[in-house]
């Protein structure tokens, strides 16, 4: 076994990426406040090839240097847009056939390995502050809640890192 060298990883282009089949998935960030949490979404989002994020209320913008540090150039690859009101952005996806999933402990969240996500169904994954959450605003307009089930004595994880198992799992299930 060997590490594998960038160049033979077979990493297709920006411009291969922008052309290229997604995943029915967007990632929508609630007022986000950590720019690295933002980068790492992007990263994430370029990975399992997400159609795009939105970036709402407080969440910082492209181009800026400490989301670029963890996005690694990923804001050249994957589409974004900003909405100064997150309510607004999910009522847009609402409106376009995405079905509103909030990442968030709620009295009806489902446990992430129990969903079923449909091969051909649009989903909007809406993740939140990392210390108040997604917005009942959001949550007022949701379709269904997720949660990652945990059994220490924490009740969260980083975002970053709930993003990256969440949309893991529902690009496993769909692409599978």
């Amino acid at each position: 076994m060997k590490k594998l060298a960038l160049e033979e990883l077979g990493r297709i282009s920006i411009d291969q990426f922008k052309e290229s089949e997604k995943i029915p998935i967007c990632i929508l960030l609630d007022n986000v406040r950590s720019l690295h949490n933002v980068g790492s979404a992007f990263r994430t989002a370029d990975a399992f090839r997400v159609e795009k994020i939105f970036l709402t209320g407080i969440t910082g913008t492209p181009p800026h240097r400490e989301i670029q540090k963890t996005a690694l150039g990923a804001t050249e690859s994957v589409n974004w847009e900003y909405f100064e009101n997150p309510a607004l952005a999910v009522e847009k996806l609402k409106t376009e056939g995405y079905t509103i999933v909030v990442v968030e402990q709620t009295t009806d969240s489902l446990p992430l390995q129990t969903f079923f996500a449909e091969k051909n169904k649009k989903y909007c994954l809406v993740f939140g502050n990392e210390v108040h959450g997604v917005s009942e605003e959001a949550i007022a307009l949701a379709d269904l809640a997720l949660e990652i089930p945990q059994h220490g004595t924490k009740h969260s994880l980083n975002i970053s890192v709930c993003l990256g198992i969440v949309v893991w799992e529902l690009f496993r299930k769909m692409q599978l």
